[in-house]
């Protein structure tokens, strides 16, 4: 009988660093050939989108669908349901959100645990909602952080995630009017903008001294966050599905310029695997879009911890089997 498991249930449960450490053997066995990742489908109607992802990952024993949809003047909703490969049988229903949130962070985590960089690092952030604050969340897990610029559109919101986080944190995050004042001089940026436009806002000659550049805002073919300078500059383009390569409009672009060879672009699965090494030096660019596979990881441990606490509400009948009418 599957269980559903609510964002104020999921809440607190999983800290970074263990999404981190969940995340990383998932890409592995991913990069083996011991799971199936789909592709996003994406149907646009007259007011708003849907979009479904599904993994199986064979070694967990376990797959998942997620679905989000957003409807225009209303954000997105996000729901997982995980099934177990042995019979079929769907397990658990899941809010979306957090495992979203938490997953799209962690997947910079893992990256960044592969790119050192010496002393109290600067960053520069990019956007100011929710995967804003996971995305500085994972660096911090990893990074000996020294200060932080946030720029966002609204000045109230950029302003209340600098002092949201210098308290979370216990560093210093200061808020800034410009994309180019937040990531300039900076060692690594977080790309995490909800901007909706062709032109990017963020300028590949802005990073001359960035190390590490997560791009995590964009997910869809018409839009771009980066400029096709940004991967021009790169030593190595980090994508955490091959999947990114359509499904993101600033790869597209980087694609069709030239500026990314296959010579130049690695999965999370190789790098975690070691089949590529990071270079020592030059500019790390890591593009994510999401995958199931990443909600399963994080789906799948939720049900595992949670899923026999008593008081649960529950999915009667759900994904049962039902007898042949005769």
């Amino acid at each position: 009988m599957a269980v559903m498991l609510g964002y104020e249930t999921l809440a607190g449960v999983l800290s970074m660093r263990e999404t981190i450490d969940l995340l990383e053997p998932a890409f592995a066995r991913e990069h083996a050939g011991n799971t199936v990742v789909s592709p996003k489908f994406v149907t646009d109607f007259k007011t708003g989108a849907m979009r479904i992802l599904f993994a199986t990952d064979e070694q967990a024993g376990y797959a998942a669908i997620k679905a989000y949809h957003s409807v225009k003047q209303s954000s997105a909703r996000y729901v997982v349901s995980l099934y177990s490969l042995k019979d079929g049988e769907l397990l658990a229903l899941l809010d979306g959100q957090l495992i979203t949130d938490l997953r799209t962070g962690a997947c910079s985590g893992v990256i960044a645990r592969k790119v050192s960089i010496d002393g109290p690092v600067s960053v520069g952030v990019i956007g100011s909602g929710n995967q804003a604050l996971r995305q500085l969340e994972c660096l911090a897990t990893v990074y000996n952080i020294g200060s932080v610029a946030v720029y966002s559109p609204t000045a109230a919101h950029r302003e209340h995630f600098a002092r949201t986080m210098s308290q979370q944190l216990g560093i210093a995050v200061i808020a800034v009017g410009s994309v180019e004042a937040a990531v300039c001089g900076k060692q690594i940026v977080a790309s995490a903008s909800s901007a909706r436009t062709p032109e990017p806002i963020l300028k590949g000659e802005w990073l001359t001294d960035c190390r590490l550049l997560c791009a995590v805002g964009n997910t869809r073919k018409q839009y771009a966050e980066a400029d096709v300078q940004c991967f021009r500059n790169a030593s190595l383009v980090v994508m955490d599905t091959l999947h990114a390569l359509d499904e993101a409009g600033e790869l597209r672009h980087a694609v069709e310029a030239g500026a990314l060879p296959e010579s130049k672009r690695a999965t999370l699965g190789q790098i975690v695997t070691g089949e590529v090494k990071i270079p020592q030096q030059g500019l790390i660019v890591f593009k994510s879009v999401g995958s199931a596979l990443q909600d399963l990881a994080l789906a799948a441990r939720y049900y595992e911890l949670l899923g026999s606490r008593p008081g649960l509400p529950k999915a009667d009948d759900l994904g049962k089997p039902r007898k042949a009418k005769r």
